[in-house]
């Protein structure tokens, strides 16, 4: 801790030390009172069912992963099942979800346990570093609720909590910062502790994060560490954690085609790259501007100029893309109507079937609004 810096203690707070000795017994014995118990993935010791959860969770809210989470288990029930599914059918459930690398790590890890662990997670969080998609504070979330290890996590909740309670200056997404934070986090979790008070320590902190030290207004009256919160006690609650120095959230701009097929009931649609924005996803053929739009429609068999339909705007964490859209049909001489046809990188889709593809939401919503118009 000595690397980062430490907001000034009042002097009717605790020491560090003091704090830090406290921390996880009084941790665990809210978290058995006032925590969550009924999450869909809590219960259950089950690793293939705290990994999925967990992969889903990272950066995105409970509410909104929820309804995904069972989506995933009815078509995968274990992680042989997911491991076996085309990625097409994967990518399609998790359309919607953001993050799509998560997606494809969310696949070839599956595929790993089964090819190189023979279909059982590993116990220990460095072996469960090792996966795709599962980094150091998800490998310990995994390890400490399926296997009761003695594990530390550190993701946004809780980089959260020990900013405030333990009065820690500076943006924890900084190296510096987040290097010390990790240090003390293991200095909290609690020796000696039993499997049943190791998972109850590492849902406390998660559950702490998400509904009383959350990042608008802390509800300090309920916390379990109101009196000893050196933010709490200095009214810094809205200063910690350090905000991330803010930078100009830049504008790209891109058009879109939505190509029709002779009777105007299926769509084009194209892969896109692995890597990259939507990566791995179906969306629709692009140009970096109007003239090229043109060009490919064109080479693409269009009729006529492609027509404009009503722009969006959708927002990434580091910038916003603006969408033109334009709309054009296959020529129709000579062309027949398409069925659903596709290769790795093409595919004819009627718009009734649209949501068996995984598809970038502002496509979704596209596509959606055309299909309610024409069908």
């Amino acid at each position: 801790m000595s690397d980062i810096s430490i907001v000034p203690l009042p002097g009717n707070v605790l020491p560090q030390s003091t704090l830090q000795s406290i921390f996880a017994e009084r941790l665990i014995a809210w978290q058995r009172q006032h925590g969550r118990h009924d999450l869909p993935w809590q219960n259950t010791r089950d690793p293939y069912r705290i990994w999925l959860s967990e992969i889903m969770l990272q950066q995105t809210q409970v509410t909104t992963v929820i309804p995904y989470y069972a989506k995933f288990l009815a078509c995968f029930p274990d992680v042989a099942a997911l491991a076996a599914a085309p990625i097409d059918e994967v990518m399609a459930l998790w359309a919607g979800l953001g993050y799509y690398s998560r997606a494809r790590n969310l696949h070839r890890c599956a595929q790993a346990v089964v090819e190189q662990h023979d279909g059982l997670f590993p116990a220990s969080p460095e072996a469960l570093a090792e996966l795709p998609g599962i980094g150091r504070s998800t490998a310990a979330a995994i390890a400490s609720f399926a296997y009761g290890s003695r594990a530390t996590i550190l993701d946004g909740n809780v980089k959260r909590v020990l900013a405030r309670v333990f009065g820690i200056d500076g943006f924890p997404g900084e190296k510096r910062v987040e290097s010390a934070m990790w240090a003390l986090a293991e200095t909290l979790v609690p020796a000696g502790a039993s499997d049943a008070d190791v998972s109850a320590y590492t849902q406390g902190l998660m559950d702490l994060g998400a509904t009383l030290c959350v990042r608008g207004k802390p509800d300090c009256g309920r916390c379990p560490f109101g009196d000893e919160c050196i933010a709490n006690a200095t009214g810094r609650q809205r200063e910690l954690p350090t905000a991330r120095p803010k930078k100009t959230i830049p504008t790209r701009r891109t058009w879109m085609l939505v190509l029709r097929d002779a009777d105007g009931l299926a769509v084009l649609l194209e892969r896109r790259p692995p890597a990259g924005i939507w990566g791995g996803l179906w969306s629709l053929p692009e140009a970096a501007d109007e003239a090229t739009l043109a060009a490919r429609a064109s080479a693409l068999g269009a009729a006529g100029t492609p027509q404009r339909l009503a722009p969006l705007t959708h927002a990434f964490t580091h910038f916003k893309l603006d969408i033109e859209p334009r709309l054009a049909a296959l020529d129709i001489g000579g062309r027949p109507t398409c069925s659903e046809a596709r290769d790795e990188g093409n595919a004819w889709v009627p718009l009734e079937a649209i949501d068996s593809y995984g598809l970038p939401a502002p496509v979704r919503k596209l596509l959606t609004a055309l299909k309610g118009s024409l069908l």
